[in-house]
């Protein structure tokens, strides 16, 4: 039977790298495990590490096709990021002037819970632990 351990990347592609490199990193202050520049395919892989055991990569291509819309087109929902506190989280995305929803609360859990989007338009979560 297949068993598997963790989740260890999620890959996100973006149309403006230097504007979502900038974000990744200084906004949401991910550390940059890798960069590498692919001139084959004129394109960028940014790695990234949200913690011990996971990474986002980042990656540009020429022309890539947007996303059909948001939040519910087929395919990926959203990123979640587990935090700590999510109004602290939020106040702090605010101040670097992120646009955030209000904060809500999961009716199955009880947990609170909010997005915002990334430069694309990619729906992010914040999650509490």
């Amino acid at each position: 039977m297949l068993k598997l351990n963790a989740i260890h990347h999620v890959a996100i592609i973006c149309s403006d790298y230097e504007k979502s490199k900038a974000f990744y990193t200084q906004v949401l202050g991910l550390p940059i495990i890798k960069e590498t520049y692919r001139a084959h395919r004129d394109s960028y892989k940014l790695d990234l590490s949200v913690n011990q055991h996971s990474q986002i990569e980042l990656f540009s291509f020429p022309n890539p096709p947007a996303r059909p819309s948001r939040p519910e087109a087929q395919g990926l929902r959203h990123l979640a990021f587990e935090v700590d506190s999510v109004e602290q989280s939020k106040s702090s995305l605010e101040s670097m002037g992120v646009e955030v929803e209000d904060i809500r609360v999961d009716e199955l859990t009880g947990k609170t819970f909010t997005f915002f989007q990334d430069p694309d338009g990619l729906p992010l979560e914040l999650y509490q632990a």
